[in-house]
């Protein structure tokens, strides 16, 4: 099978796109914990404490997503270059690792969604702590 250099390209829009929203995922996920950092007196600490352990964890896998992001980018530009040299084999084992690669990225990724819907969850036990507390203060 012949592999132009035009079928590793066609992977460069996607990854960059991609890298997009993981870094936006990160500003947001950055903003957030400045938020949670003012409030050390809330009344809802544990829930605090509770998000503070889940976006840990959502920081470290959203590293993980952006690193083979990146890894799927360099092997993709490594299979581009390899081809546009006449090294066909190393292009398509290149462009393979590449999509692997890739595909990795976007299993961390579904996962950090997985993760990020726990702590939406937390979020919404502490709206329920918040509506308690108003209903106990009315009777």
């Amino acid at each position: 099978m012949d592999m132009t250099i035009t079928t590793p390209s066609l992977l460069f829009p996607a990854i960059s796109l991609l890298m997009l929203a993981y870094t936006n995922r990160f500003v947001t996920l950055a903003n957030v914990i400045r938020q949670l950092s003012n409030m050390e007196n809330a009344p809802t600490r544990d829930i605090v404490i509770r998000q503070i352990d889940n976006l840990r964890i959502r920081m470290t896998v959203i590293r993980l997503m952006q690193a083979f992001g990146v890894l799927s980018f360099v092997f993709c530009t490594l299979s581009m270059f390899s081809l546009l040299l006449a090294f066909q084999v190393a292009g398509m084992y290149l462009f393979a690792a590449s999509l692997l690669l890739l595909v990795v990225s976007l299993l961390f990724s579904f996962y950090e969604v997985n993760i990020s819907t726990k702590a939406i969850n937390i979020e919404l036990e502490k709206f329920d702590a918040v509506m308690k507390k108003h209903g106990k203060d009315q009777h």
